[in-house]
């Protein structure tokens, strides 16, 4: 079998370096030695995006928020999902992950940074939830290997619960909040629920059919959001 070669390394702000690896035609990317995603495997990620955007796609001109960009599955997917008259704004902190879109993973992202909806930031997804309230129709977050600062410990105050009540207060009235998580946390699923949510909670594989299971919450803002 063909070994993994180290292409770049993108410095998390913060946090531990992600290291993208190629084999083939595969990409991955690691942080230590935890693959957080690999370009053979996005079904779930995707899932994120598939049902979060179709609770808000019939409100045409959505406003969605996504918390990192990745290899762009749910980015992607959001788009396939969304109306034409959408918008996704997708928060990246780290520069090269950015540039790796439209360089080595050119190919896996297909183009989709050039859709007229995208908006693509260098910026901390915290900071574009806190920037003004009933913001955005849904916000998705996949910035983490899950619930936890695992890349970046201050990816913690996402998912805590004033993280949660700001995410909240972000939303208008209705909307949607997804979080991708590569395990279960029923913790985290009953800080979701303390902080106005209902939840939903869906485990797709890793590659649509098989493989490990990964978990999305699909919460949605039960009452006003001010």
């Amino acid at each position: 079998m063909t070994s993994w070669t180290h292409i770049d390394t993108g410095i998390v702000p913060g946090g531990t370096p992600l290291h993208l690896m190629q084999r083939g035609h595969e990409f991955s990317i690691v942080a230590d030695t935890i693959e957080l995603m690999n370009s053979t495997r996005g079904a779930s990620e995707e899932a994120l995006a598939i049902l979060a955007c179709g609770r808000v796609r019939g409100r045409g001109a959505a406003r969605v928020l996504v918390g990192g960009l990745g290899m762009g599955f749910t980015l992607r997917a959001a788009l396939r999902n969304l109306a034409p008259e959408a918008s996704v704004t997708v928060a990246e902190l780290v520069p090269t992950v950015a540039a790796w879109a439209r360089g080595p993973l050119a190919g896996v992202f297909a183009g989709c940074l050039d859709d007229a909806r995208v908006d693509l930031r260098e910026a901390d997804v915290n900071h574009l939830i806190q920037s003004a309230p009933a913001a955005w129709d849904a916000i998705l977050l996949d910035v983490d290997n899950g619930p936890e600062g695992f890349v970046r410990p201050e990816n913690d105050r996402l998912y805590g619960s004033h993280g949660l009540e700001l995410a909240r207060r972000a939303l208008r009235p209705g909307g949607v909040l997804g979080v991708w998580s590569a395990t279960p946390d029923r913790k985290f699923k009953a800080r979701l629920q303390r902080s106005g949510f209902l939840v939903e909670e869906v485990r797709p594989h890793a590659d649509g059919r098989s493989g490990p299971r990964h978990v999305v919450w699909i919460a949605t803002a039960a009452g006003p959001t001010s």
